[in-house]
């Protein structure tokens, strides 16, 4: 992509939205678990460190950085529970993709939306290599803001359409139910949790609550599950019990900061994990007997954002789904920053 080096393209909330439609979001969804494949074989060539997060009682900021020696990326990303009740959403998020050979950046992007979509197609990564082979049938246990991106990445990659849904609050689970039915998806509404692991080769956790919780206890999970594990994603904050944990083979993106944020905090900091990239990679077994129990302790990772801010930088422009922003000051002589300033002045021109 050529660009002017001071411009750079902005994907605004509209402009996103427009971009999935013009796709369409499953191919967006297999599109994005496609580049997260490509960077996880590409994993040992990347800088990685646990995000930067700074804790309050009310959630987390994070700051979420990496980069593959030729682009810079990192997302901005909040998680607050209790914005739902104030009409705000849990999740937000932005990020920005830099030429590291310059350090000027050449996308700046919302990442609510993209945030969203990359969970997903993430959850469908690890399900592709861990899951038991022809499963039919999915249970989400928690319908809010990321349950039906789950459902569509789930379908897209592993062919799923039969869904058993739960959540606490009712209206979560009629949203999520009219959402899901009217593109066909088969839909069982659930009273409880037991109720909606029953018959599901696949159990998705995706619960917003700041709090070590239990969604899912020993007696729930029976031999040959997959339990993708998605909202147990800081210190404090669990939903998998320990006994379920320590019958599971785990399966987990960058262990220094999964044994922080994950469910695997209730384990001892040695309690065996493998890295799913190398299962990717096939230097490492994913499901190897089919009374295993598989789970991912998806806590999220910053190549996984670094993956889709390059594919939306790669789609952009055919699209027309952008605005260029005057984000970087482009003086004609770069040692004269102040003189750029001072011909801004207002009668400048007509004083030269």
């Amino acid at each position: 992509m050529i660009q002017q080096l001071n411009v750079v393209p902005f994907v605004s909330v509209d402009h996103m939205m427009k971009l999935v439609h013009a796709i369409g979001i499953e191919r967006m969804l297999s599109d994005i678990a496609g580049y997260i494949e490509d960077d996880f074989r590409r994993w040992e060539i990347f800088d990685k460190t646990p995000r930067i997060a700074s804790h309050s009682l009310e959630g987390v900021i994070e700051l979420m950085p990496t980069s593959d020696g030729r682009l810079y990326g990192f997302k901005y990303v909040n998680g607050h529970p209790k914005n739902m009740k104030a009409g705000l959403q849990t999740v937000t998020a932005f990020g920005l993709l830099s030429d590291v050979a310059t350090g000027y950046p050449v996308l700046l992007s919302e990442m609510t939306f993209l945030t969203a979509l990359r969970t997903a197609a993430m959850s469908a990564v690890a399900a592709k290599h861990l899951a038991p082979k022809n499963a039919a049938t999915m249970a989400i246990i928690g319908n809010g803001a990321q349950s039906e991106f789950q459902a569509f990445a789930f379908r897209a990659i592993l062919g799923i359409e039969n869904l058993r849904l739960y959540d606490v609050d009712p209206a979560a689970t009629e949203k999520c139910a009219r959402n899901l039915a009217r593109h066909g998806f088969k839909i069982t509404r659930c009273a409880t949790a037991m109720e909606a692991v029953e018959g599901a080769e696949i159990v998705t956790t995706v619960t917003a609550d700041k709090q070590y919780a239990t969604i899912l206890t020993d007696n729930m999970v029976g031999a040959g599950v997959h339990i993708n594990a998605v909202g147990g994603d800081c210190p404090g904050k669990t939903e998998i019990h320990r006994d379920v944990l320590l019958r599971s083979s785990i399966f987990v993106e960058y262990p220094p900061q999964t044994r922080i944020e994950g469910d695997i905090q209730q384990l001892a900091p040695d309690h065996p994990v493998e890295e799913l990239w190398k299962v990717i990679t096939g230097a490492a077994q994913g499901r190897t007997d089919a009374r295993q129990i598989t789970l991912f302790d998806s806590v999220g990772f910053a190549i996984e954002d670094f993956s889709a801010l390059r594919y939306v930088y790669e789609r952009i422009r055919e699209a027309g789904t952008y605005v260029d922003l005057d984000l970087i000051a482009d003086p004609d002589d770069p040692r004269d920053l102040f003189g750029m300033l001072m011909r801004a002045a207002p009668g400048a021109a007509a004083a030269a």
